[in-house]
């Protein structure tokens, strides 16, 4: 019988060692398995446990692909019309309750709380009833609290409310027993880790990657808009902006290149690698690496060694629709679609071969994740090492132009929407700025929200939590179903979890 999430605790033998690339390397051919009730004995082990809290992320790098292809943003594209199927559900609005996309999300993102929950449920006391103290615990546990936080951020915009705990982690006894919470009692859950993390968090983490204050910020004021609470999300969001510790990078494009990770830009980033030596076809979403990044590229693309980037599987393909979005002059435009047919004619000493998209090509790819030589290595495929840019300065001040444009300060948003445009079209003066204000700005705000964040994951649930979602995406969208996805089949089978409405 399939179990609702794996039980067991599986830890890595590492150590947060500075030759790592990432802190979140690791070797899983090394990890061991211990019992629950024999761990947790020194402070090494709670930084390793740690370290397997932030672990899933990593896998759950498909909820990028599929916030732009269930939008006008993208297409599932593919080999034929029987290439992957799931993506193929999500972008027609035909998902099923057994689309194994969604089950991974579902499976990844609850393995993630139910280790952070090992962690919290352990956090005065270990198993054997000890006191652990070491420097720095507070704050890391402000770090399993936003990780919490984000797992059921992940489920409950894409499934609505769904079984909540935080005291412990499930075990077998659990099979059948579980009920969905409101999603109002997630969202509650979520802020209050959101809270009890910004409380403890350092500003400034000594490796990249981890959590800092602003990150939980900038995340809880994400929340709040969703939840439509719009003062406190300007209020949270703007503590972010004031502690001037990040700014717009002037190039946009270069801030999804291997040296841009981590930049002046970034608030949160899901880290990857290329230096582990895990990765296997069998389970191709749990490897250190960004399996997504492959799906993105240019089909059979060949060319000379100096060449830069390399081929994929022409998924998640770009729309035109959002090609036309875009102004003339706004460099996001083609720091974000990727044509590569006018690429090989400006770039004839590369001698670029390439098979075009054979299903629902559009003539784009997505160029912010496309895949480029040297960033790989082992089974190439699956073990690209860029990092999903989660969270960015540019979402922040948007997300805070919405907040103050909803609770009537237009003149800050304003102000803060106008940056992200003299960014986008490289001026220092008001030529591009928005005048509007009320409702024609917020209606420039979402806009430009889909031409920043373009192919990141995030315009599906825009449209959804703004209630743009059924004008926009045309008639296969069906109000009242098509805005949460089916809790996977088998969770309703063992745990017997009520099924989202339609499906």
């Amino acid at each position: 019988m399939k179990k609702y999430i794996k039980i067991a605790v599986f830890l890595s033998a590492i150590g947060l060692i500075a030759s790592c690339k990432k802190f979140v390397d690791y070797n899983p051919q090394d990890a061991y398995l211990v019992t629950a009730s024999s761990y947790l004995q020194s402070e090494s082990d709670y930084r390793t446990m740690e370290i397997s809290v932030y672990t899933p992320l990593q896998w759950l790098n498909q909820v990028v692909p599929i916030g732009d292809i269930a939008s006008d943003n993208a297409v599932a594209g593919g080999e034929s019309a029987s290439d992957v199927l799931d993506l193929q559900q999500i972008d027609q609005f035909t998902t099923s309750p057994t689309n194994g996309s969604l089950l991974n999300i579902w499976q990844f993102a609850y393995e993630g709380i139910n280790r952070a929950n090992y962690l919290t449920e352990y956090k005065t006391a270990n198993p054997a009833g000890s006191q652990v103290n070491f420097a720095g615990k507070d704050a890391m546990y402000g770090e399993i609290y936003f990780l919490r936080a984000y797992y059921y951020f992940t489920l409950v915009k894409m499934f609505g409310g769904v079984p909540l705990f935080t005291d412990k982690r499930l075990d077998f006894s659990a099979s059948g027993t579980l009920k969905r919470a409101a999603a109002a009692d997630v969202y509650q859950q979520i802020e209050a880790d959101l809270n009890s993390a910004i409380a403890v968090l350092p500003t400034v983490q000594s490796q990249a990657g981890r959590i800092t204050k602003y990150a939980a910020q900038a995340l809880l004021g994400k929340v709040y808009l969703y939840e439509k609470k719009y003062a406190p999300a300007s209020a949270v969001l703007q503590s972010v902006i004031d502690a001037g510790t990040f700014s717009l990078v002037a190039k946009f494009d270069s801030i999804f290149v291997k040296s841009g990770e981590n930049g002046p830009e970034s608030v949160f980033e899901i880290q990857y690698t290329n230096t582990s030596p895990y990765y296997q076809w069998s389970n191709v979403l749990q490897g250190q690496g960004n399996y997504a990044v492959q799906q993105c590229g240019v089909r059979q693309l060949n060319g000379s060694n100096d060449m830069p980037y390399a081929a994929g599987w022409s998924t998640n393909l770009p729309s035109g629709d959002l090609y036309n979005a875009y102004q003339a002059g706004d460099q996001r435009r083609d720091g974000t679609l990727f044509d590569v047919a006018a690429y090989a004619a400006a770039n004839p000493a590369y001698g670029i071969t390439y098979e075009v998209a054979p299903y629902e090509n559009t003539g784009y790819y997505d160029k912010k994740y496309l895949p480029r030589k040297g960033q790989t290595s082992g089974q190439v495929e699956l073990n690209y090492l860029n990092n999903y840019r989660t969270i960015r300065y540019a979402d922040v001040l948007l997300m805070a132009a919405e907040a103050y444009n909803q609770t009537n300060n237009d003149s800050k948003a304003q102000l803060y929407l106008n940056q992200v445009r003299r960014r986008a079209f490289r001026v220092s003066d008001a030529s591009f700025d928005v005048t509007a204000s009320g409702p024609a700005l917020y209606t420039a705000i979402l806009n430009e929200r889909r031409l920043e964040l373009a192919m990141e994951g995030e315009r599906f649930f825009d449209l959804v939590r703004t209630g743009q979602a059924a004008t926009v995406l045309g008639s296969n969208f069906k109000t009242g179903k098509s805005e949460l996805f089916p809790i996977p089949q088998s969770e309703v089978v063992v745990s017997h979890l009520q099924q989202n409405p339609g499906y």
